[in-house]
């Protein structure tokens, strides 16, 4: 058996999923330098929700501590170039993150708060008439499936 110096190639897809894992683990610790390193200096953000609940941007921001509100995704899912997290504590409060990376840095940060979001792939496929957009994730928090929530499609 020949031995192979090579080291495996993690793909990008798997990169960016654990680039966010390492997020979310460093604000639970409040381990803030590692969150710096993480964020694009210039970090696009976009919130849909209630302004009370601005929750994760002001937490990467400073202005409130890492225990004020505890992210503890219930699940991280990789759709094309974005990763998803979502999570939920109880009935009270529901979130979904979109993070969008570039070159191993968080480029792009959309936080919905109590929303259902479904995203759905709009590029043409060639040439096809009438082509339509097919759904690529949606929320599924099982512990408010009976909750009304406003709804957003996020089209990438």
């Amino acid at each position: 058996m020949a031995s192979n110096n090579v080291e495996a190639q993690v793909p990008e897809e798997m990169q960016n999923k654990a680039i966010v894992d390492t997020l979310y683990k460093a604000l639970a610790h409040g381990d803030t330098s590692t969150v710096v390193k993480l964020l694009a200096s210039d970090l696009e953000w976009w919130f849909h929700g209630p302004p009370r609940c601005q929750h994760m941007m002001r937490v990467l921001t400073g202005e409130s501590i890492h225990t004020e509100f505890r992210f503890e995704p219930r699940s991280i899912e990789v759709v094309g170039d974005c990763v998803i997290a979502e999570g939920w504590e109880g009935a009270q409060a529901y979130w979904v993150h979109v993070w969008t990376l570039k070159d191993g840095l968080i480029t792009q940060f959309r936080e919905y708060f109590n929303t259902w979001l479904t995203v759905r792939d709009v590029k043409p496929q060639g040439w096809e008439i009438g082509h339509e957009s097919h759904t690529l994730w949606q929320s599924h928090p099982r512990d408010l499936a009976r909750r009304s929530l406003p709804g957003l499609v996020l089209a990438i």
